[in-house]
């Protein structure tokens, strides 16, 4: 069985091909990974924001009033858990317009 060798225009067109195939898989994966990053990058942000507020409102409420408890450590949980339920809230949200 003989085969037949492709032209010299054949196989350029067929390097051609591979190329753009190869560039656009490429260049498809590097979004993915900005995609990637980003998404890390709002998950930081939306749960260091919010711990953040807690613990300068609970500073300056921890001076304004004396009490038993701290008003920074409590208002910080409270922000990481807000937080946190912004971000897996946001998570689901993207998760499912992607389905």
């Amino acid at each position: 069985m003989d085969k037949k060798k492709p032209s010299p225009e054949e196989e350029l067109a067929n390097k051609i091909s591979d190329d753009v195939k190869h560039r656009l898989r490429s260049q498809k994966e590097g979004k993915e990974i900005m995609f990637g990053m980003g998404v890390f990058g709002i998950i930081g942000w939306s749960v260091t924001v919010p711990t953040l507020l807690g613990v300068a409102l609970g500073l300056y409420l921890d001076k304004r009033f004396q009490v038993n408890f701290s008003w920074t450590l409590t208002l910080m949980f409270a922000g990481l858990i807000i937080g946190c339920y912004n971000a897996w809230r946001w998570i689901n949200e993207k998760s499912n317009k992607r389905k």
